[in-house]
Parts: structure tokens; C-alpha cells; sequence
């Protein structure tokens, strides 16, 4: 079987259970419970043993705006995290503070956002996955490139979201490779506007609206959308048309 990046930004197709990368579809069970009072600060490797990890009981606030005091995982830059399952009592999941990888970390119920991109240097995401998010997954604010990779995610508002109105503001660059998607609006928000720009390979959706959303960033105010799909603008939504298999 075989299946092909999607080209048009609006789409609901059926596609493959794996992609190309081996995308895990079904979310693993945990091998024990941590509940931690506090942010855990992270400035090495974290190997969580696939142990779910969580805030207090009721610490989600919904789509309150937290701040780092309301993470579970804190990255510093040059960190890693991974083999971790990261529970509904969180308020702001994982903050990654300088370049950072993370590895195979699934987010149970994702509360204001899975994970935020607040520094510089580079992101990585590979593996992994993360459900229930009434808003964005993926949250990018600081300058960094960010890249996501076999990547499964299911009922969810965006998949990424490059900061629509930051006080301060960059042009963002991101890419996604190997993600399933299903249940969800868009799978990235860029600002064009500001130079932003997304590419994406080997992507499967189920009943997802769009695939790239292009808005006008701004630093006071609401962004506002400006279009959708491929094309258009100084920095447009990516589109590589290679093939997935398995």
C-alpha cells in the first residue's frame, strides 16, 4: 500500500494506519505514575521509562494562559527528553527553553498546549503523540527551527501555531515529516507576513480540515487569516511530493 502527501488544504480523505517512519498509532500504556509539586528542570537527558507524569490533581486550567510554573517538564537548551507519558494534570506540558530534542513523548490530554518553543537553536520532535487538544499541540513563540517527525496526533484545534501576535516576533521556520492526523483544523498556522515558512512530506489526515493556514502576524492585537494550502505569499506553505509507503 502505498499513499502521497496531500496537495490541497482542504481535505477529509481516509488514509494508511502507518506512514512512511513508522508513526505509532495507538498510545502506549504507562509503567507507573510520577506526580511532581514542581516544574521538572531538565539540562541533560531525561529517560522517563515510559512512566506518566503529571502536576497535582485538577492543575489543568483548560486554555488559561499559564507560564513555566505550570509545565511539568522544563528543557534547558541543549536538553532531551524522552520515553515519557505526559498526563491531563499539567497546565503548559513542556516548555523548551534553547535547542532540545524530544523523543517518543506522548501527551494523554493536552491541556493549554503540549509543548512551546520559547528560545533559539534548534527543536526536534521524533515519535510520539498527543490527543485532546481544544487548542494548539505545538505552540512556537521563540526563533528556533522547528522540525516534528513521525508524529501521530488525534482531536485537536492546531497541530502547530507560529506566535500570531508576540511582542516580539521572527521569521519562523518548520517542517513536518511521517504524521498521521486525524480529528483536527489545520495541522500548521504560519504568519507569512513575517517570513515564516512550513514544509511538509508524507502527511496522512482523517477528517482535518486544513493542512497549512496562512495569517497576517502581528505584534498588538489579532492576527488574522489570509488564506490556506500551498503557494502565495514571500514564504509560502511547502508541499513536497514524495510518496509514503509501508
Amino acid at each position: 500500500m502505498r499513499t502521497t502527501l496531500l496537495a490541497s488544504s482542504a481535505v477529509a480523505v481516509m488514509m494508511a494506519k502507518v506512514v512512511h517512519g513508522a508513526a505509532q498509532t495507538s498510545f502506549p500504556s504507562a509503567t507507573g505514575t510520577v506526580v511532581s509539586a514542581d516544574p521538572i528542570s531538565v539540562t541533560g537527558s531525561f529517560d522517563g521509562g515510559m512512566k506518566r507524569y503529571n502536576r497535582p490533581s485538577g492543575y489543568c486550567q483548560g486554555q488559561s494562559e499559564g507560564t513555566d510554573k505550570d509545565t511539568i517538564f522544563l528543557l534547558q537548551d541543549g536538553a532531551s527528553l524522552s520515553n515519557v507519558i505526559i498526563g491531563a494534570d499539567q497546565g503548559e506540558g513542556v516548555y523548551c527553553l534553547g535547542s532540545c530534542t524530544v523523543t517518543n513523548v506522548w501527551w494523554e490530554d493536552v491541556c493549554e498546549d503540549a509543548l512551546s518553543i520559547k528560545g533559539s537553536g534548534t527543536v526536534k520532535v521524533i515519535g510520539g503523540g498527543a490527543r485532546g487538544a481544544e487548542d494548539k499541540v505545538f505552540q512556537h513563540n521563540g526563533d528556533a527551527t522547528f522540525s516534528v517527525s513521525d508524529f501521530y496526533v488525534e482531536n485537536f484545534g492546531k497541530l502547530y501555531r507560529s506566535c500570531g501576535n508576540c511582542s516580539k516576533q521572527y521569521a519562523r521556520k518548520s517542517s513536518f515529516s511521517n504524521i498521521i492526523a486525524v480529528k483536527g483544523k489545520v495541522i500548521a498556522g504560519i504568519n507569512p507576513n513575517l517570513g515564516d515558512s512550513a514544509t511538509f512530506s508524507n502527511i496522512a489526515v482523517n477528517s482535518v480540515k486544513d493542512v497549512c493556514v496562512k495569517y497576517k502576524g502581528v505584534t498588538t492585537g489579532e492576527p488574522s487569516s489570509v488564506g490556506s494550502g500551498p503557494g502565495g505569499g514571500m514564504h509560502p506553505c511547502y508541499f513536497m511530493f514524495d510518496t509514503a509507503g509501508a
